[in-house]
Order: structure tokens, then sequence, then C-alpha cells
């Protein structure tokens, strides 16, 4: 996809995410316990038939970019956006990529998994999530994956609230992609990713 097209999209998400009410203004306090003048829920747009396809198209490119065999997130929230990246890569004529999900913790029946979803002997692969602000939710999901053998090619997210998780990511060595880029006021703009 070439910048012009991508922006196109890009902005079309963002316009989605404003009438689904996926960004709101207030007094928010996130999973990581700081507080936001703004919340950004990114299953409105990851459930929405329109939000799903546009990020699917415009996350799936970095997937191919670091080649990964396979695609994955914590459990809840990064399942639907799981599923809109899995079903792209089915569709875009290339090698489908399939999906898996990180419980929070062992199921404590069945067979006791802690990632579901189609793993076994799959590298490198992918970890996402909607948001990541300090990537607390990202880093469980990542320890739960390379504890099981896997190699962890990129993060990615659908916004980086730019709270530090970026740069955590960074400095212990992992690629990071996200769509948008947010201030502490809530302003959004189009990432530059690298490469």
């Amino acid at each position: 996809m070439d910048d012009e097209a991508e922006r196109a999209k890009a902005k079309t998400l963002l316009s989605l995410a404003k009438d689904l009410g996926a960004l709101k203004f207030g007094d928010f306090t996130l999973a990581s316990g700081q507080k936001s003048k703004y919340y950004f829920d990114g299953r409105l747009l990851t459930l929405s038939p329109l939000g799903a396809n546009l990020i699917g198209d415009l996350l799936l490119p970095a997937m191919r970019k670091y080649r990964v065999s396979a695609i994955g997130g914590p459990a809840v929230g990064a399942v639907p956006l799981v599923t809109a990246i899995v079903m792209q890569s089915g569709l875009d004529g290339l090698n489908p990529i399939p999906g898996f999900f990180v419980r929070k913790e062992a199921k404590e029946h069945g067979l006791g998994n802690i990632i579901e979803g189609h793993l076994q002997g799959q590298n490198p692969v992918a970890i996402v999530d909607d948001t990541c602000s300090t990537a607390g939710s990202l880093y469980l999901a990542i320890k739960a994956v390379e504890d099981a053998g896997h190699e962890v090619a990129v993060v990615a997210s659908i916004l980086d609230r730019d709270q530090g998780g970026r740069e955590r990511l960074s400095n212990d060595g992992y690629a990071f992609h996200t769509i948008f880029r947010a201030d502490i006021a809530g302003q959004i703009q189009l990432a530059k990713n690298d490469g």
C-alpha cells in the first residue's frame, strides 16, 4: 500500500473512531493506573465491519514486512484485532497468517492453556493490542509467548498513547509499529513508523 492510500485509510479510520465514540474526552484512569484526559476504545473499531477491515489493511503490511508466522495478543481486548488482521491475511493472495491469544492466567480446566489458537511451531510472531500506554498488557503476552519458545518479531497497536510503552519496547529490542500516535491532550496523528 502506498503512503497516500495508507493516509486515506487512516483518515477514514480516525473519522470512524469519532463517529463510533471510540475516542472520548474527560477524566479517565487507564489499565496502567495512569490518568488521562481522553479514552480510546479500540474495540469499538475492531468490532465494527469497516473498522476491522481498515485496521486489518493498515496493520497487515507490518506483519508481512516482519514475516511473522502467527499474530496474537492479550485476551480479551486484542482478540478482535487479531481476527481482523488474520482475516485480511487470508484475502490478500499471499500466505494466510494464523492467530492466537494469550490469557492472563492458565485455565483451570481442559488443557490448562495460557495460549489459545494457532501457535505450535510458529516463528517469528507478532504481538498486537489496540493501545500501547506503558506496554504492560503487551509484555504479559510477550512473556507468555517467549516462555513457550517463540520469537517476537514485531509489536503493534492501533494507538500509541506516548506514555513510555514504545520506548520501553524499543529499549528491550522489540520493533514497534502503530497506526496512530497521540499526545497527552488526545491529539491523534498518523504515526511515522521506522523502515
